[in-house]
């Protein structure tokens, strides 16, 4: 069991539920976006309200936060730009003509997706629409991005000129139970990836490696290779909607409606550990030092060893779920639906799994040399990451 954690911060300055909290680049600064219609911007310095953007006309769903810009996409057809210093609106991009859900920052590219069953990009600085992808028969619920570059062989370019002039592409996720790959330049679709019976709530991307994961409300996670579109995995073991995926040194870990977490060794398929004690579905999580944290509809964060699965910590005191969470500094942000946004310190339980880590290193290197998958499991590295909360 697992010890019992208050905040050492709780911000209430929301007057709704928070749907999404974004970090920046540099670390400096915190955006939160609300269901009051508006969003704000903290500084992880001192945990305090820096900014206030107000403009939309409805909730916000989704934002996104770069180091001297923020955006937010909302309810009200809309995604605006803010300044960070000064908090005026930069840009209103129009033309999506249903929520929008979902925003992607790339390079100069602002790419959205919608509830009217397009994804559109837009250029950042001249506030408009560059090309509309058009083909899904229902909501546009995520979104990834890579440039052709990062996946083929000089050979195996041999697309439309206008195409190898901009080699970006666009992936999006939609409920019509397909994940489709179009050019940035042309709008025109490259791959359309079937297999999956359920709406497909959340992708990752893996373009070294040419790999794509969707987890799906059909209870599955599959893996595409990104170039011919070939389905090379089907993970089947959960028992609920996949809402949420991480990827850290070629281990999976998803998120689902079954209020577990899976992890799985990406390169043969092994399903490697679950995490339990989840008493709703796990809406976000994140990896960080070889700890895996969770975001549950409870209302409760929890502090998993990665590697052993054994819960550390308990972190109580959210009203409803909690729709995201972020790490800086060993501090963790959590972001719910009760509209508040609470700090807790996490520095002991990182201490304790270094402490743990290295002590594990020791024996196995005075042991045998044999290899097990569990020996790769606690590698820390960077990580990119697109989820979707499903409830």
């Amino acid at each position: 069991m697992g010890n019992s954690g208050s905040a050492v911060k709780v911000c209430t300055d929301h007057q709704g539920g928070i749907n999404w909290l974004s970090l920046s680049p540099d670390g400096q600064r915190l955006l939160t976006g609300s269901e009051d219609g508006t969003a704000r911007l903290w500084s992880t310095a001192d945990s305090q309200c820096h900014g206030h953007f107000q403009g939309h006309e409805s909730y916000i769903t989704f934002c996104h936060l770069e180091n001297e810009a923020a955006f937010t996409c909302s309810a009200d057809h809309t995604i605006r730009k803010w300044d960070v210093v000064t908090g005026q609106c930069l840009a209103v991009y129009r033309g999506h003509t249903s929520i929008v859900n979902r925003i992607l920052v790339a390079k100069d590219y602002l790419f959205s997706g919608s509830y009217d069953r397009t994804a559109r990009c837009w250029s950042v600085d001249k506030e408009k629409q560059i090309q509309e992808f058009r083909g899904h028969r229902n909501c546009v619920l995520t979104l990834a991005h890579y440039s052709s570059r990062d996946v083929l062989e000089e050979e195996e370019e041999e697309e439309e000129e206008e195409e190898k002039v901009s080699r970006d592409l666009l992936v999006t996720g939609s409920t019509d139970c397909t994940v489709k790959v179009w050019w940035v330049s042309s709008g025109r679709c490259y791959q359309t990836l079937l297999g999956h019976t359920g709406a497909v709530l959340c992708l990752i991307l893996d373009a070294p490696n040419r790999e794509l994961f969707s987890g799906s409300t059909d209870y599955t996670i599959r893996t595409w290779n990104i170039v011919t579109g070939e389905q090379l995995k089907v993970f089947k073991e959960h028992q609920g909607s996949v809402i949420c995926l991480e990827l850290v040194n070629r281990h999976l870990y998803s998120g689902s409606a079954d209020r577990t977490v899976k992890c799985w060794f990406v390169d043969t398929g092994e399903r490697i550990q679950t995490y339990k004690a989840h008493k709703h579905s796990v809406s976000t999580l994140k990896y960080h030092a070889g700890i895996l944290f969770t975001g549950s509809g409870d209302a409760c964060a929890r502090a998993f060893n990665s590697r052993s699965g054994v819960l550390q910590k308990i972190f109580r005191g959210h009203k409803f779920i909690i729709n995201c969470i972020q790490i800086h500094n060993e501090l963790l942000y959590t972001a719910s639906h009760d509209g508040t946004l609470r700090i807790w310190d996490i520095r002991g339980i990182c201490k304790r799994n270094k402490r743990r880590s290295k002590k594990e290193r020791s024996v196995q290197g005075r042991g045998s040399q044999k290899g097990s998958l569990s020996r790769l499991f606690n590698n820390k590295v960077g990580c990119m990451v697109q989820q979707e909360n499903g409830e």
